[in-house]
């Protein structure tokens, strides 16, 4: 375990850092948006191509991240799901104890990944950021459908934010580029490698500078329910799934790292959107990147054990 919580320390530091800078209004008010939108469209997209372009994962493993996505996402869908038959939250409410409850944060992730799991690990939290990134944004698409029914829900312009999402266009080109062998001229790769350094510490700063400690007011059941199914029930649940499924390795321990993760920031937007708590969803997103600095660590050291 402590392994687990050194190489974590340091994405632990550099959230805190980003949410002190923005704080102290530094470097200057407005700079982090900024800095959100840089690291979102250029910085991940070139290091997610520049990693993964260079990954040589078995074809065998694609298929594996696919098959234990989509159970762990209909597994943690039916938990929430009979938790709601139990607590009969009104639908927006719900509909933030959903998100909380399956989204991950692919900043973290893919920060984590590359300190605990080396470039391998990395390579596949990217390819399961491709994966599963659309079919969570579809999952919580129908939820919103079912549980909020605020007029008609516009299918277009959400397939059109996926098709477009930086990181899944990141992730596809460098599976592409991985498949091929293309391999990247000493050029191209002292343009990437940079841009790539850059984009973790950035991205974890950023995840910090949009941390609302105030919205944690709002905290209550729904939060407490949404954190713990996130942040422990979620990780032992994809461990027990990952065993069934014959895997072991990275592969698993990449798994049961995406399952621990606290949700998206990007949930937020969701719930503004389309209806939903966004007061609640707000709490949710801060106060569960607050407990994973605790969670993850001690998770990871117990649930990786079993691997």
């Amino acid at each position: 375990m402590s392994v687990v919580v050194q190489a974590l320390i340091p994405v632990f530091v550099l959230i805190v850092m980003g949410h002190l800078f923005r704080r102290w209004h530094f470097p200057a008010d407005g700079f982090w948006v900024h800095a959100e939108r840089f690291t979102y469209y250029a910085l991940f997209p070139a290091m997610l191509i520049y990693k993964l372009g260079q990954a040589r994962l078995p074809a065998s493993a694609y298929g594996e991240i696919l098959v234990l996505i989509a159970a762990m996402l209909v597994a943690m869908t039916v938990i929430l799901v009979v938790i709601q038959l139990v607590w009969r939250w009104p639908g927006p409410v719900y509909s933030s104890v959903f998100q909380g409850g399956i989204r991950f944060n692919s900043y973290v992730g893919l920060a984590a990944a590359g300190m605990l799991l080396g470039d391998e690990g990395l390579s596949l939290i990217a390819v399961a950021v491709a994966v599963k990134v659309p079919l969570l944004n579809l999952l919580c698409i129908l939820m919103f459908s079912v549980t909020c029914r605020q007029g008609r829900l516009r299918f277009a312009p959400v397939l059109r934010a996926i098709v477009t999402n930086p990181l899944i266009i990141g992730s596809v080109v460098g599976v592409v580029w991985s498949f091929f062998r293309v391999g990247f001229h000493p050029i191209v790769a002292g343009i990437l490698e940079p841009l790539s350094d850059l984009a973790l510490p950035l991205g974890l700063m950023c995840v910090g500078a949009g941390l609302e400690l105030k919205a944690l007011r709002n905290a209550s059941a729904p939060f407490l329910v949404s954190s713990v199914a996130k942040l422990v029930l979620f990780p032992a649940l994809t461990l027990g799934l990952a065993l069934a499924l014959g895997m072991d390795g990275t592969m698993v321990k990449a798994a049961i790292l995406l399952a621990a993760l606290p949700t998206a920031t990007s949930s937020y937007i969701l719930a503004r959107q389309l209806g939903g708590d966004a007061p609640l969803m707000a709490a949710i997103i801060s106060g569960q990147t607050l407990l994973g600095m605790l969670t993850l660590p001690l998770l990871l050291g117990l649930l990786w054990q079993a691997v």
